[in-house]
């Protein structure tokens, strides 16, 4: 049978039954992918490597416990593991500026790159700033949750407690407020870097 027309679910169904190689199986599916993601975020092999690994051991933890359930969605739940996993490294390694409360939202921060070239840098700023701008474009009540949970970094409990408004209402206003800054990137014709 060929590896490739088997579903990752399937094989993660049968990992989780006790088949070793179908874990094997899904790390070749994927392999090429999630390196070259890790890579490009943290341009250095040796600690890709590393990410990599830590990665697939966080997958065997999280599916030899029972608490997979990404209903067949492996790919992404993957991708988000060693997202995580690079913020962590930067943080350790002081590599990514702190969160400042300050009433400016900066979608930059999240994105610790010290060694931009001066024209990169340039580009970056811009773009820094097109954001900056669309964030107040957006209504109040949404502006107000879009700063408060990806600046501030609160949880939806503490937004909804700050703000007087139930955990949905602010959940909404969260969803709200990506769906509008997607439409203002695109119309404004704002390119986010990689």
């Amino acid at each position: 049978m060929r590896t490739n027309s088997i579903t990752d679910s399937v094989l993660v169904s049968d990992y989780i039954k006790g088949n070793e190689a179908a874990l094997a199986i899904l790390i070749k599916k994927h392999q090429q992918r999630l390196y070259s993601f890790i890579y490009s975020k943290i341009k250095d092999k040796d600690l890709t490597e590393d990410i990599f690994q830590d990665t697939f051991i966080k997958v065997i933890k999280t599916l030899k416990k029972g608490t997979y359930n990404e209903e067949g969605k492996f790919l992404p739940w993957v991708m988000r593991i060693s997202h995580n996993l690079i913020i962590d490294y930067f943080r350790k390694n002081n590599r990514m500026p702190k969160f400042n409360n300050t009433d400016e939202f900066d979608i930059f921060s999240v994105i610790g790159d010290g060694n931009l070239n001066a024209e990169k840098k340039i580009i970056k700023e811009q773009i820094h700033d097109d954001v900056r701008e669309l964030v107040n474009e957006l209504p109040e009540e949404q502006r107000e949750v879009l700063v408060m949970r990806i600046y501030k970094d609160m949880s939806f409990k503490e937004i909804s407690e700050n703000t007087g408004v139930s955990i949905n209402t602010a959940l909404g206003r969260m969803r709200y407020s990506l769906i509008n800054m997607r439409k203002l990137i695109e119309k404004h014709k704002i390119i986010l870097m990689d």
